[in-house]
């Protein structure tokens, strides 16, 4: 039926013509961003997850700008701890030394100045044992802590211990001298207990900074994974929509002309008139 008040015709044209226009909108932003699912429009409950995945991956930052900070303040312990065992082999030698009866007043004296120098630069090195405000090593000292993962739980801590003069650790005592051969023996049985047990402390410290390592580790292969999942469920196949898009563009322009053409039915009703 010829109608000048009804265009079906041109109506279901328009509706596909806007069909194609929406479609062909959708895939220039998707080429445009890269995304998929840019935002909780296109896909509520994939735009949630990934933008979960995305703010884990931000907060695993986080966790290991704290676990560097932590193994800074570790390998500043490990290092000074690593000084004071020089030293105390070193102080070794002369307590030693000093035992031998028969050393004369200047050879005891001679020992006994070395001796002292080497045990004072003990709480010189603990006293510049610092990062960032962290001792380990200091008479009331810190601990190196790490975050576990992206919600602030599962810490990561490896306890820091006092290598000060007189302290369990160390029990070489602040006044200790070798001045006698009593004294001698007194600080050579000092010397030998720190030795022990100085070395027993930096091979847990040891070990500690291997768990900051692996964790480190951990934390950046957990950082690829998520970045790999928010690429799957958000990123767009760029080779699909372009051609996507090449399709929907030919479609458009067949859209006009379909309506160019419906539009064209109703100049049919004048020819009947002619």
């Amino acid at each position: 039926m010829i109608s000048v008040n009804t265009n079906s015709g041109s109506m279901i044209a328009l509706q596909t013509l806007n069909r194609t226009n929406n479609q062909l909108e959708r895939t220039q932003n998707t080429i445009a961003t890269g995304l998929k699912v840019a935002s909780a429009k296109d896909n509520g409950a994939l735009f949630a997850i990934a933008n979960k995945m995305r703010s884990d991956v931000t907060a695993y930052d986080r966790v290991r700008e704290s676990i560097d900070r932590a193994s800074s303040i570790l390998d500043t312990g490990i290092a000074a701890g690593e000084s004071i065992m020089e030293l105390l082999n070193e102080m070794k030698g002369k307590a030693l030394a000093a035992t031998q009866p028969g050393n004369s007043t200047a050879a005891s004296a001679a020992l006994n100045a070395d001796f002292i120098q080497l045990r004072d630069q003990v709480t010189n090195i603990i006293a510049n044992a610092v990062f960032d405000g962290a001792n380990m090593i200091s008479g009331t000292p810190n601990n190196a802590v790490a975050l576990g993962d992206a919600n602030g739980g599962n810490n990561i801590t490896v306890n820091g211990i006092s290598l000060a003069l007189g302290s369990t650790t160390i029990p070489v005592t602040a006044t200790q001298t070798v001045d006698t051969t009593a004294n001698a023996a007194t600080a050579l049985t000092n010397v030998n207990n720190a030795i022990d047990r100085l070395g027993t402390q930096l091979a847990t410290w040891g070990a500690g900074a291997k768990r900051f390592e692996v964790h480190r580790n951990f934390v950046g292969k957990l950082q690829d994974a998520l970045s790999n999942g928010i690429g799957a469920i958000a990123d767009a196949d760029l080779a699909k929509e372009s051609a996507k898009l090449q399709a929907l563009q030919v479609k458009q322009q067949l859209g006009i002309q379909a309506l160019s053409i419906a539009n064209g039915s109703s100049q049919t009703a004048l020819s009947l008139f002619r």
